[in-house]
């Protein structure tokens, strides 16, 4: 995949603009999205249905004006938001935004069910839609969260849900996909066409060049469907050591008393995970992502990568030369390419260079160029001229408005 070396700056977009995002709570992979946003549009507003000050006090949108939607008045909204699921349409829909010329959504959820003004332009940033509402396995798995009393009715409210998401869907003028594997998400449920503009991850200046430890790394916000559960179990079985960086839900099925080969610290700060990343001896990341921003901060790091050979990772590593895929979710498969991977001699300046491009600087780029496209032509009219060959993005394709 081809790089451009150049590192110029990028300058703000001089349009008027509001940034609208799901729920801003935690510094996670879709609200480092959102502050590059904040780079193009340094004095836009930000609209979210649930908005945790604390939880977000080291972003760079600390300072930036914050409206939230009636969720925010509920006691622990914050805390327990995944469970106001069936009340979010109605949430997002009372959100009526300002007269600007751009909407611009960074969206898990229904960040672009907001009421825009009739002479906005909307553009739709989509880290996936969905996965509760539109996955059959995890929506099951989100029912079992829910009050007993509540379950009866949780087939009705997600129909509902997902009939909002795709009313919300047809106002976006331009969708952006996070990863061709979510371009196909968004052509399968939403009928629409997508740009693909890979997110923007930290890549430090150079790699570590030293010896590497003699553990593995699993990091993330830790949920079923994430599969800590396949590299926990990997680990004992090949006697390998594991190092757990993250919180989650997934986390109360593990007794560290009984885990003697594993180490859970929690969540972090970044020079914790950056200290990790540099010494381990490999990142596991063994569930279906969309994109996943970890892997590549590994890569960056020098750190190989072992990834299940579905979704994101697919885009991310390539096999035998930064990282090795597997193609079941099983121990034995897990095992044999983690085994594989220790029989492998990474480069970790290539393993850099391969990061490089997914840089912030190349993000903000490819979107300005996206954005401008979308500006410069009459609402109702889109078409979006294809992107240079030497682009890391994909060919950028029309969107759809109806």
């Amino acid at each position: 995949m081809p790089f451009r070396e150049e590192s110029n700056a990028v300058e703000p977009l001089r349009y008027s603009a509001v940034l609208t995002h799901h729920w801003f709570v935690r510094r996670r992979g879709g609200e480092k999205v959102l502050e590059a946003f904040g780079e193009l549009f340094p004095d836009s507003p930000l609209y979210t249905l649930v908005h945790d000050p604390a939880g977000v006090a080291d972003s760079p949108l600390a300072g930036r004006r914050v409206y939230t939607s009636f969720l925010q008045r509920l006691p622990g909204a914050a805390r327990h938001y995944p469970k106001l699921l069936p009340l979010m349409p109605l949430a997002a829909r009372r959100i009526k935004l300002p007269p600007v010329e751009l909407v611009l959504c960074s969206d898990a959820a229904l960040a672009k069910a907001m009421t825009p003004d009739p002479r906005s332009k909307v553009v739709c940033y989509c880290h996936s839609p969905m996965r509760y509402a539109f996955d059959a396995a995890l929506s099951k798995e989100y029912r079992r969260t829910l009050p007993l009393v509540l379950r009866p009715f949780f087939g009705l409210s997600m129909a509902l849900v997902r009939q909002a998401d795709r009313v919300a869907a047809r106002r976006v003028n331009l969708f952006i996909a996070n990863s061709q594997h979510v371009a196909e998400r968004i052509k399968r449920y939403y009928h629409a066409e997508a740009v693909v503009v890979y997110p923007p991850v930290d890549i430090p200046p150079e790699p570590a060049l030293g010896p590497r430890g003699d553990f593995y790394l699993c990091v993330g916000y830790h949920t079923p469907y994430k599969r800590l559960d396949l590299a926990i179990e990997t680990c004992r079985r090949v006697g390998r050591r594991l190092v757990v960086i993250g919180d989650g839900p997934d986390l109360a099925r593990f007794d560290p008393r009984r885990e003697i080969h594993v180490e859970f610290l929690g969540w972090q700060p970044a020079e914790v995970l950056h200290d990790h990343l540099r010494r381990a001896a490999g990142l596991l990341f063994p569930g279906e992502e969309d994109f996943g921003i970890v892997p590549v901060e590994a890569l960056a790091h020098g750190c190989p990568v072992i990834a299940y050979g579905v979704g994101g990772a697919t885009e991310t590593v390539v096999p035998d030369e930064t990282g090795v895929l597997f193609k079941q979710q099983t121990t034995e498969c897990m095992a044999d390419a983690l085994e594989r991977c220790e029989g492998l001699t990474f480069d970790p300046l290539a393993l850099h260079r391969h990061a490089r491009q997914f840089g912030k600087d190349r993000f903000l780029r490819d979107m300005r160029e996206v954005l401008e496209s979308v500006m410069g032509v009459e609402q109702g009219s889109l078409t979006v001229r294809r992107n240079r060959p030497e682009n890391v993005a994909s060919g950028l394709c029309p969107g759809r408005r109806r």
